[in-house]
């Protein structure tokens, strides 16, 4: 049994059929917010943000009391304070974070090994086995949630279902604090009348696509002829919307999470005009997508640069590469070929971005010719120096400036505007990618 409250919260409150539902996806609620409250709990209640504080600093978490005027993670903190003035800002504690999504990962694998994190602060479990440990799947569900209340004083949201995409659909919906179980034989019930938004894959531009055909629901997906659907979104993506739409998604439940990208982006304290200081940022960038590469040991077969201008537009451009690579020098000359497509004269750039996708393990398939051994091997000797003595002993003459009285300066220690949040990692929810 299940119920749904005056706003489209929808929560679980008795007996249901969960005999074929294994799957949770278990998300924390407002999850550095409620971290903070933790220590300040006299704001409880009030509209509360984490996020920069400074310059051109983003939200990386609202409360839901924040929420309601409008302001999400990922919005400009100028903007936000605009929408809900009122709001208390600080300016966050990532270590603690970590500290309380390792508790509570510890919590899920003590009643399933089957635990992938998708994030900080969240994951999806199989509890096919646990059952005749800990019960049913909506019991397991009940004790995370009394658990993970007991021994942090947080709280989560629980979607228990058939598939991976149904529970996370249904965890959106359980929010704040609550659990909505869907059983097996309900699944299409539950998700066609919800809105197209809802559909993996949907973002706003594909959103609006949808909606000029007159697809607002899922269902209406579902209903849509295949030929229509690819038209308006391409083979892929019509083949992807209308599987989810009919509750069709076989993935199963990985313990191992592979990375898919690796990047690092920064918001500038003011917009940039210089052509050498915007490709010297891109160098820096694109080194440090490059180290941390060769750290996980994996090559990228993809190079992706991120470009905001100064009235907010937010372009982004890929060049798949010949042969995978860790090599700033690689990853550095394909941007900036991609940078030189996207800027002219005079144009003001806030926020830059690099990323490495199409992952995959380093040495995994022989290379019939290395176009970057050269480079990789100065590189990895770099790697070498800086594990000794430190990060920026040294590094490429570009990323060098001169100080007023002529000694030489590391470009990351010279004085720079306010930022934001810079060089967020893709790994730190609402901080990066």
């Amino acid at each position: 049994m299940s119920k749904q409250d005056g706003s489209s919260r929808h929560v679980t409150t008795g007996p249901v059929d969960d005999s074929a539902t294994p799957i949770l996806h278990v998300d924390m609620d407002a999850f550095f917010v409620s971290v903070e409250l933790l220590k300040r709990p006299e704001l409880r209640g009030k509209p509360v943000l984490v996020g920069g504080t400074a310059g051109r600093g983003v939200v990386a978490a609202a409360s839901y009391e924040a929420r309601r005027f409008g302001v999400n993670s990922a919005m400009p903190m100028s903007t936000a304070l605009q929408r809900c003035p009122n709001a208390v800002v600080l300016r966050g504690d990532y270590s603690q974070y970590a500290r309380y999504s390792k508790q509570v990962m510890t919590i899920f694998e003590e009643l399933t090994p089957l635990v992938e994190p998708l994030s900080i602060d969240e994951a999806f479990l199989d509890v096919s086995g646990a059952r005749r440990l800990h019960g049913s799947p909506a019991e397991i569900a009940w004790t995370i949630r009394r658990r993970v209340q007991a021994e942090t004083g947080l709280t989560c949201s629980i979607g228990v279902a058939a598939t991976k995409y149904v529970a996370k659909v249904a965890s959106s919906r359980a929010k704040p604090d609550g659990m909505l179980v869907v059983p097996a034989a309900d699944t299409i019930a539950f998700l066609h009348p919800l809105p197209v938004s809802a559909l993996w894959g949907v973002g706003r531009v594909t959103e609006e696509s949808l909606l000029r055909l007159g697809l607002r629901t899922i269902g209406d997906v579902a209903a849509m002829p295949h030929d229509a659907l690819e038209r308006a979104v391409g083979p892929a993506l019509a083949s992807k919307l209308e599987r989810l739409a009919n509750g069709i998604d076989p993935r199963d439940v990985h313990t191992t999470r592979v990375e898919k990208s690796i990047g690092h982006e920064n918001t500038f304290g003011y917009d940039l005009t210089d052509p050498q200081e915007i490709r010297r940022e891109l160098l820096r960038l694109s080194d440090n997508v490059a180290v941390r590469l060769r750290k996980a040991g994996l090559v990228g077969r993809t190079v992706v640069l991120k470009l905001r201008y100064g009235d907010f537009r937010t372009v982004t451009r890929s060049r798949t590469l010949g042969e995978p690579t860790d090599v700033a020098r690689r990853i550095y000359d394909e941007a900036s070929e991609a940078l030189s497509e996207l800027i002219g004269d005079g144009e003001r750039v806030r926020l830059i971005g690099v990323r490495a996708e199409h992952l995959r393990v380093s040495g995994s398939g022989a290379l019939l010719w290395d176009p970057d051994e050269e480079w990789r091997e100065a590189e990895r000797t770099i790697d070498e120096v800086t594990a000794k003595f430190g990060k920026g002993a040294i590094r490429p003459a570009t990323l060098v400036r001169r100080s007023h009285d002529g000694r030489a300066q590391r470009a990351d220690d010279a004085p720079k505007p306010p930022e934001g949040d810079s060089d967020a990692e893709t790994a730190a929810a609402g901080w990066g990618w």
